[in-house]
């Protein structure tokens, strides 16, 4: 590294602040060697401070290049005291050697003797406790879930697909986490009173009053008397008969008030609290774990010439230490600079363009866009369709119908809704090979339309139920919603999300079982051409992660509506980890387009907070704006389930009901808003000053690059005459 050029106090005064890491100070002296000012940094700057032109005035704390050794080293001796902590952790992150470290460590210790009683025990306690905290994340690390399974995967296969597991790993714990809450707030307090457990009793809900006596009947299909086997099978397969009553669906809820002893918990407050609890704490843990991704990816601009050089030399995983995996990661880097170089060349194409090409490549994407459309509609529609069918012939005729048919019947919108999610994202691939797009866009392009259409799939699904549940007909008005149909619509919407997550379940598996290893089988022994050709399946990560996403987008939106849904997920998600590690080790191949992991981790969050903004629409619309079910559920005794809130607020002190009426008002949101915005303004702006400096500091990169390159050829002349 290149001399600083000068270590004064002070910054030239026309300099600017894309100039802060490069300027000299105001007293900068000219080197004593004559070429020195021919370095590449030498002229840089003096260009800059010609083009500055300025009259702005500096801080005077600024130092040129970089601050001499050996003043760090004083300032870091004479920090002691309280500050000990981040002294260390500063000699600890200091570019120095390792004896100097331990000899600024020495000379620290020795000074602990001349501080104060309380410092000494302030260091002493501090120390303690980071000691404690690192022996109590250590042992923690032991009891992680898939600890040792995650990290061969990572030693075999890289960090890309460690990502993905480690991706469904969270799933797990989020699941069980809203499943303690859901099951410790709303199941088990019903539970035990209906049992009088710990001396507990509850208030069941009665029908309010002025409500047509025909919106209070909700019967089930008697399952009493001579049964046929298949029937349970059904049963179990799409929540009715036996289950529809258990604390698996919302009709089972129907208590106003648990009693224990002297306290009473409100039970339609504590099913609306716990909802929305596990809602914003989904969204908490999403936003906190995808903020590191988002550092990284917003100072992580590389030009062409950094991103060859960082794939050539910082490319390779010293995590993989099977063959195969190695291989693979020759191949995929490979394939990334081959990748690039395609995309330098479109880019080169695309600035040759004449106007006549550019008006071809953008009425040629005009139309494959229209086409793309059309086909999400026809998906759409085709979901709409089935799903009108489903709940027509299952309300009137599927007692009567045999055993396949009335399954069939069932599980036709969750079959509907899995074509449209395997067709559609063949013809994005195919169609997006003639928009001339850069082979990153493309990947991109294509995941963003496959999210769209399997999240948008859910939301048309219940769109339809919408339509069905809210009719425009007469004898809906009784009631404000299809009282014959669904006399407890919410366990019937329960009902189509909890199909929707065991037929997610069934197509996960049966796909393992009987195609990927069928396949492997063929590819194995069997020498026909064709089949070799067409090899073991290929282990895309994005694709796995979207059924992910789909999966919990189901589990967020069906919990209102099945408490118990999460608990199901949990075990779903546990098991399709093994699956699909059997799948990775035994059954597939790892795609040849690699993920890095920081890269996909941001990307695996940000579709799944996709999912999360999704389920937070149609049950915000269910919990304000559909009446709720006056024959079942909590929330009997009011219009919807957000009126629940006022209600309890109605019974609160005057002067607390005032202070929450105020906070809900228009002259606290305002202000509010306000000073949201003012701090987010400010995060950003300091993102952009921390790119800036990245920036700045890559380009000091380069130029002490050419520094050592032009004292290197220097030297050779000067060798030379010599």
């Amino acid at each position: 590294m290149s001399e600083p050029l000068g270590p004064g106090p002070q910054r030239p005064p026309g300099s600017t602040d894309d100039e802060e890491v490069f300027l000299p100070d105001a007293n900068y002296t000219s080197p004593s060697v004559t070429f020195l000012q021919e370095l590449p940094s030498y002229q840089s700057i003096l260009r800059r401070r010609t083009s500055a032109g300025g009259t702005q005035d500096r801080r005077q704390n600024n130092h040129g290049f970089a601050r001499p050794p050996a003043a760090e080293q004083r300032n870091l001796v004479e920090r002691t005291g309280v500050e000990n902590e981040a002294v260390v952790r500063s000699i600890r992150e200091h570019a120095l050697n390792i004896s100097e470290k331990r000899r600024l460590r020495d000379i620290q210790e020795a000074n602990v003797k001349y501080l104060s009683g309380w410092d000494q025990w302030k260091q002493t306690r501090n120390k303690s406790w980071k000691k404690f905290l690192d022996e109590t994340k250590e042992l923690s690390s032991y009891l992680e879930l898939w600890r040792n399974d995650i990290h061969n995967i990572e030693g075999k296969f890289g960090t890309g697909i460690k990502s993905y597991f480690s991706f469904l790993r969270f799933l797990v714990l989020l699941n069980f986490i809203i499943f303690v809450l859901m099951f410790s707030f709303i199941t088990l307090p019903s539970i035990i009173s209906q049992y009088g457990v710990l001396n507990s009793s509850y208030d069941k809900l009665l029908p309010p009053k002025g409500i047509e006596p025909q919106c209070t009947i909700y019967t089930i299909s008697d399952t009493k008397g001579l049964v046929y086997f298949y029937t349970y099978i059904i049963d179990l397969l799409s929540g009715t008969g036996f289950l529809e009553m258990t604390s698996l669906f919302y009709g089972y809820y129907s208590i106003d008030t648990v009693l224990f002893n002297d306290i009473r918990y409100n039970v339609p407050l504590a099913y609306l609290l716990t909802t929305l609890v596990y809602l914003s704490l989904s969204l908490l843990w999403i936003v906190k774990r995808s903020v590191e991704g988002f550092k990284q990816s917003f100072v992580r601009e590389e030009d062409p010439f950094q991103s060859y050089c960082n794939k050539i030399f910082a490319g390779w995983d010293f995590c993989i230490t099977d063959l195969n995996a190695s291989q693979l990661k020759h191949s995929s880097l490979k394939y990334e600079l081959k990748t690039d170089l395609e995309e330098e060349r479109l880019r080169q194409k695309k600035a040759c363009r004449t106007t006549e090409e550019k008006l071809r490549i953008y009425c040629l994407r005009l139309f494959l866009n229209i086409f793309v459309l059309a086909l999400l509609s026809g998906c759409f529609y085709s979901i709409y369709r089935a799903t009108i069918y489903s709940q027509d012939i299952i309300s009137k005729v599927s007692s009567k119908m045999t055993f396949e048919g009335n399954l069939f019947v069932q599980y036709l919108p969750s079959m509907v809704i899995t074509l449209a999610n395997f067709i559609a994202p063949l013809f994005f691939s195919y169609l997006i090979r003639f928009e001339e797009y850069s082979p990153a866009f493309e990947i991109r392009l294509t995941l963003m339309r496959c999210v769209f259409v399997r999240l948008a799939n859910i939301g048309v699904l219940l769109f339809s139920l919408r339509n069905r549940i809210l009719c425009d007909r007469k004898k809906c008005e009784a009631c404000g919603y299809n009282y014959e149909l669904y006399p407890c619509w919410e366990s019937r919407v329960g009902q189509e999300m909890y199909k929707l997550m065991i037929f997610d379940f069934i197509i996960i598996f049966a796909v393992a079982v009987f195609v990927d290893f069928p396949r492997k089988l063929l590819v194995t022994y069997c020498s026909y051409k064709p089949i070799q050709s067409c090899g073991l399946q290929k282990f895309k990560i994005p694709e796995n992660v979207l059924e992910m996403v789909y999966g919990q987008t189901i589990c967020w939106i069906g919990t209102f509506y099945s408490p118990l849904l999460p608990a199901i997920a949990t075990v779903k998600y546990f098991i399709v980890f093994y699956i699909k590690k059997i799948s990775l080790m035994h059954t597939c191949r790892p795609s040849k387009r690699s993920v890095r992991a920081s890269s996909s981790n941001f990307f695996f969050l940000v579709v799944l907070l996709i999912g999360l903004i999704l389920a937070f629409i149609p049950l915000g619309l269910s919990m304000t704006r559909i009446p709720s079910s006056k024959a079942c559920g909590p929330f009997v005794n009011f219009n919807n389930s957000w009126d629940v809130v006022p209600h309890t607020i109605r019974g609160f002190p005057t002067a607390l009901q005032k202070v929450l009426n105020g906070i809900a008002s228009e002259a606290f949101a305002v202000p509010f808003f306000m000073v949201i915005c003012l701090i987010m303004v400010y995060f950003i702006a300091l993102a952009g000053a921390h790119k800036r400096v990245v920036d700045q500091l890559r380009e000091q990169l380069v130029m002490e690059c050419r520094d050592k390159q032009f004292l290197i050829r220097k030297l050779a002349e000067a060798q030379k005459h010599s």
